[in-house]
């Protein structure tokens, strides 16, 4: 019995900004970042989005674009680093709009039955729980899972991680009918525990707030979205990490060489040209070349056959990252729906084709496994429509840009939006401050 992923969907949000216009408000040159980073487009959220709206999107898509009856759906786990609430799980939120939804045809609370939960280890955190639902699949062959890769990835305003944002989802359905892609059990895992990116509570004293209430602490914590993180630091953890899980990998395997055995490489991607970066080290080992220098390293990544290995292996997974940004942990989701959609498109027939992931999260963890393409790929894949999909959406000019990140606007900015959004937060009510509350428009 075979186990993996029988059917893919996403949400990508409805606004983008062109690159070119950040990285000339910057005062950036923008081939910087187009030609050097692989930047185009940066996906927004418009007013009424976050995690949760992303999720549900996702969620109700895989459900609806393939007949699920999500009755039949025994667990929905999300990894996301966007989390809403330190208690309550923004997957109980994506659940509870996708139940309002589908209650005409399935009745109340169809997922009344089902195990839900949020999984956080920054951008591992979905692979995380698809490898938990996976075991749970395997251990129960009968049984049905949804994993969700939602996330916005927010960085402070001209920051140096500011040209890198992005945000969607992903949503995929686990069991043992993987009808897009069989994922073997075999995990190569490598941990540290370190700061190279993280989310902490701020620490303020009350007298430094202007009108702190006199209930306030003296010593008040704050949460923001954006990150502390240090980039040359990350990235050198992030290439530490896959070559510890990619070793541990071949150690579990046998394997001499497993790059060389998958068709496409899927990175996490913080930027669309990262996963090309990093891997020039483990290129290099495999193939016994020196790579001790600065010098040595960029005659690797400029080298006749490493770029001939990129264009073969890894370039197909780019090209959606490249028009929507970093989605954190639905970035390594979204690079492997970007190469089957662009081997679909060409009429390249992939079936039977081992596929392998190089997963990352900051703090910091990788997970190196593969899958093998299956015999339907196809009838999934031709659902998604995922470029044309991506040039249906609505630019922004930097000035709607700024204040949509600074939270200064109140109206959505796409006035013929369909789907979920958020419609109150409870501001009064002291048993339900905070409290969120959504709606769907269809």
């Amino acid at each position: 019995m075979t186990f993996g992923i029988e059917a893919a969907s996403y949400y990508v949000p409805s606004l983008y900004l062109e690159i070119k216009n950040l990285a000339e408000k910057r005062g950036i040159e923008p081939a910087k970042l187009e030609k050097g980073l692989g930047l185009h487009k940066m996906g927004f959220p418009d007013v009424h989005e976050d995690a949760a709206t992303f999720a549900a999107e996702a969620l109700l898509k895989l459900i609806q674009d393939y007949n699920i009856n999500p009755k039949e759906i025994s667990r929905i786990y999300l990894g996301t680093e966007s989390a809403l609430d330190a208690a309550k799980p923004t997957a109980s939120y994506a659940m509870q709009m996708v139940e309002k939804v589908l209650e005409k045809e399935f009745g109340d609370r169809v997922f009344r039955n089902c195990d839900v939960v949020d999984m956080t280890f920054a951008c591992i955190g979905a692979v995380d729980a698809l490898h938990n639902s996976l075991d749970f699949v395997r251990a129960n062959p009968d049984k049905k899972a949804v994993v969700i890769a939602s996330d916005y990835a927010k960085y402070e305003l001209a920051s140096s991680g500011e040209y890198t944002q992005g945000g969607g989802a992903v949503a995929v359905l686990i069991s043992s009918k993987p009808d897009l892609i069989e994922i073997e059990n075999k995990w190569g895992i490598a941990t540290e525990s370190v700061f190279d990116f993280f989310k902490p509570r701020r620490h303020f004293k009350k007298e430094d707030l202007t009108n702190a209430p006199e209930s306030f602490p003296q010593k008040i914590e704050i949460f923001t979205d954006e990150p502390v993180f240090d980039g040359q630091y990350s990235n050198q953890c992030y290439q530490d990490r896959i070559r510890e899980a990619y070793n541990h990998y071949k150690e579990i395997t046998g394997l001499n060489k497993p790059y060389e055995n998958w068709k496409y490489l899927i990175f996490h991607l913080p930027y669309a040209f990262h996963g090309k970066r990093v891997f020039t080290e483990i290129y290099s080992l495999e193939n016994g070349l020196s790579y001790e220098t600065p010098e040595e390293q960029k005659a690797v990544a400029k080298s006749e056959e490493y770029l001939q290995f990129i264009n073969d292996k890894i370039e197909k997974s780019q090209r959606a990252s490249s028009e929507i940004g970093n989605m954190y942990t639905a970035s390594i989701f979204m690079a492997l729906l970007s190469a089957l959609q662009t081997s679909f498109n060409e009429n390249e027939e992939l079936a039977g084709q081992q596929i392998g992931f190089l997963g990352y999260g900051s703090g910091s963890k990788s997970k190196v496994f593969a899958g093998k393409v299956s015999e339907n790929w196809k009838k999934v894949a031709e659902k998604w429509n995922l470029f044309e999909s991506l040039k249906n959406r609505t630019a922004i000019d930097f000035e709607t840009y700024e204040k949509l990140h600074r939270k200064q606007l109140q109206n959505s900015i796409n006035e013929n939006y369909k789907g979920f959004g958020l419609t109150s937060v409870e501001l009064e009510n002291p048993v339900l401050k905070g409290a969120r509350y959504y709606d769907y428009q269809g």
